[in-house]
């Protein structure tokens, strides 16, 4: 499938109608299915890059296909947002729903409920500046996963190094490294104007002060705790940040 395709999922005829209409009418490629069996054939074979799914479907409802899409292998990374006409948004968010609409569906909320995921026209590339390998891995496979190119750097010393051979899109930087810390790499990085348009998500277990702020203030863009955000929270931030960078860089945006 390409990459703006929507699997929607809903046994009434009129609300596929609907919902595919209204994402047509936005460039999306949309399929659909009406019955959880269904729905969970189509993911696996067709692999949308995004599932609208009612939760109240004949065969197997919603929850249970939300719950089977997320123990399969093929289908758990595929974001999934539910509607319905019941008031049970935590129970869809617990069993890994990535958004949640209600009923009669809002053609505007479902637009911005789906473009969240819509890949870009090309891979995101994102710098990885982190000394942990396992905590480097874990954040490449959480942005391959959402079609990102991932370059890896130990140390501040080696992000500088990527960096004077190209820029990415995004850096996601540790503070606490041998060699150059976080806070040294940010002093350097403030030096070149060639690169100030980078935006950089901190990603660190440290409890920062006034200070340790200050020194970044201006620079990053974003301070996450390490532990206090899953998965789901940091590509939301890598996609709203690259969003607003990539708009900044268009003519007469």
């Amino acid at each position: 499938m390409g990459p703006a395709t929507v699997l929607i999922v809903d046994d009434s005829p009129t609300e596929l109608r609907v919902m595919e209409k209204a994402l047509r009418d936005r460039g999306y490629t949309t399929t659909t299915a009406e019955d959880g069996e269904q729905a969970l054939e189509k993911a696996g074979k067709e692999r949308p890059r995004v599932i609208v799914l009612d939760v109240i479907l004949p065969r197997k409802n919603g929850f249970q296909v939300c719950r089977d899409l997320k123990a399969s292998a093929e289908t758990r990374d595929i974001p999934v947002i539910m509607v319905t006409i019941l008031d049970q948004q935590r129970r869809a968010v617990a069993l890994g729903a990535a958004g949640y609409l209600t009923k009669p569906v809002d053609r505007d909320q479902l637009h911005r409920a789906v473009e969240r995921f819509r890949a870009p026209a090309q891979a995101t590339r994102v710098l990885v500046v982190e000394d942990d390998p396992f905590q480097r891995q874990r954040m490449r496979t959480w942005l391959e996963s959402q079609q990102c190119t991932v370059q890896e750097a130990a140390n501040g010393r080696e992000a500088l190094d990527r960096l004077n051979h190209g820029k990415p899109d995004l850096i996601l930087l540790d503070l606490m490294m041998p060699e150059m810390d976080g806070f040294e790499f940010v002093a350097e990085f403030r030096r070149h104007e060639a690169w100030r348009g980078i935006p950089i998500v901190v990603v660190t277990a440290r409890d920062l002060s006034r200070e340790d702020r200050e020194q970044l203030n201006g620079y990053v863009q974003k301070i996450l705790q390490k532990g206090a955000h899953g998965r789901d929270h940091l590509l939301a931030e890598v996609r709203e940040l690259v969003a607003v960078s990539v708009a900044r860089r268009k003519p007469n945006a």
